[in-house]
């Protein structure tokens, strides 16, 4: 039998499951106090719906489900290997939450304030910040269309992310329709920008000429992808630089109205136009935002609006805007910090007993329950090792029936 966990996953200590217990209560509470509301669903999803949902390369990581019995059976005798499979993990929390809305529609207000915190599946090359399982901590607000919603998301994020003292960052934000207009000016057909936004979304990794050796070689014509890397060329693109050649339009209306009403209501936070930003999911529709870490680098949260999800199950359009953190991400950081004291935590303490003097032990312990979090635990032969132990653990105190009965700090 094997002791190590499936390549992509992990086993968590005491000390680390504390840290994420912390984080995931911090993050939750924070939503609550937002006016949102928690909901759970199934980590399996119809293979329908994950196929039809517009997850952008995530599609192709998806950890799909043999059918089972008899099922199966006549599968593998057909010899169609899309048969074999009827269902798989999810791979985010949006599509889950759409068909959650579809199913439960009538039971839920309007507009539906939705908080998802829980473990998603993807097949990924593994390296440093790309697990197989992972967590996501999620906010939706489905049901309107106004850009008050992204304002509302992106500081319910901000206070979520300023709770957890991960440190300096600056939030990003652009807008679908307004790049795929720009994309369109330079030549891009409609039918091929789901293809350039993928092929733009590595910006960061393989840089502007890595973006324009991938257009070419997709077989984009030649001036078109000129025009695309002269524009992206220069630096520190505005929004008044888009509209220089597109025109005033409501998309850079919607933007500007973000932009003020969130340095308006967070100024110690920045907020930037970021005409690069795509988001990878080909289910974004509209305004799409991005919070970066100042100080470790690297995207710790994103999300955007999706309008049109939704529509697949009710045959409606249903207006939804989401942000998630990067849970996985974040630990990584603080783990990476050194030493993490949760805020707020209870001290530990370890009650030691002999083997005749458990029942005054344990009510030791339980007196002591309202100020720490006690464990009770059998006198070791060598108490000095065993104290040592404790305090590498973090136990503050012990308690010993010898020493008449009092709290006594750990090496005394």
């Amino acid at each position: 039998m094997k002791t190590k966990t499936v390549k992509g996953t992990n086993d968590y200590l005491p000390a680390d499951a504390e840290i994420r217990d912390y984080l995931t209560s911090a993050i939750i509470d924070t939503y609550k106090n937002g006016g949102f509301e928690h909901i759970i669903t199934p980590i399996l999803e119809d293979a329908e719906n994950l196929d039809k949902s517009e997850g952008g390369d995530n599609l192709n990581l998806i950890f799909k489900v043999l059918k089972r019995g008899e099922k199966l059976n006549r599968a593998l005798a057909a010899g169609d290997a899309a048969q074999l499979s009827d269902m798989g993990l999810r791979y985010d929390l949006t599509l889950p939450l759409c068909r959650y809305y579809a199913n439960n529609r009538q039971h839920l207000p309007s507009p539906f304030k939705a908080i998802q915190t829980d473990r998603v599946y993807r097949a990924e090359n593994c390296q440093r910040g790309r697990l197989r399982e992972f967590i996501q901590c999620d906010i939706d607000i489905i049901g309107s269309e106004a850009p008050q919603c992204e304002i509302e998301l992106i500081l319910t994020t901000v206070r979520a992310l300023r709770k957890i003292n991960i440190g300096s960052f600056k939030v990003k934000i652009n807008h679908r329709g307004l790049l795929r207009s720009l994309l369109q000016s330079f030549g891009f057909a409609e039918s091929d920008l789901d293809s350039v936004c993928v092929t733009f979304d590595k910006l960061d990794k393989i840089g502007g000429a890595g973006v324009s050796a991938e257009l070419t070689e997709k077989g984009f014509d030649a001036d078109t992808v000129a025009r695309f890397t002269e524009f992206f060329s220069r630096d520190a693109i505005t929004i008044e630089d888009v509209c220089a050649v597109l025109g005033e339009n409501e998309y850079a209306d919607n933007l500007r109205y973000i932009i003020s009403s969130v340095n308006a209501l967070a100024p110690t936070e920045e907020i930037v136009f970021d005409i690069s930003l795509v988001r990878g999911q080909g289910y974004y529709t509209g305004a799409v935002f991005e919070v970066e870490s100042v100080d470790f680098k690297g995207a710790i949260a994103g999300g955007g609006r999706y309008d049109n999800l939704i529509g697949k199950f009710l045959g409606e359009k249903i207006p939804a805007v989401g942000f998630s953190i990067g849970f996985e991400r974040i630990f990584a950081i603080l783990k990476d910090k050194g030493e993490f004291a949760i805020p707020g935590g209870k001290k530990k303490v370890a009650v030691l007993y002999d083997k005749d003097d458990f029942v005054n032990a344990y009510k030791k312990a339980d007196e002591l329950r309202a100020d720490y979090d006690v464990t009770l635990l059998e006198k070791a032969k060598k108490v000095g090792k065993q104290l040592a132990r404790l305090e590498e653990r973090g136990f503050a105190f012990y308690y010993n029936k010898e020493r008449s009965e009092e709290l006594q700090s750990l090496g005394e």
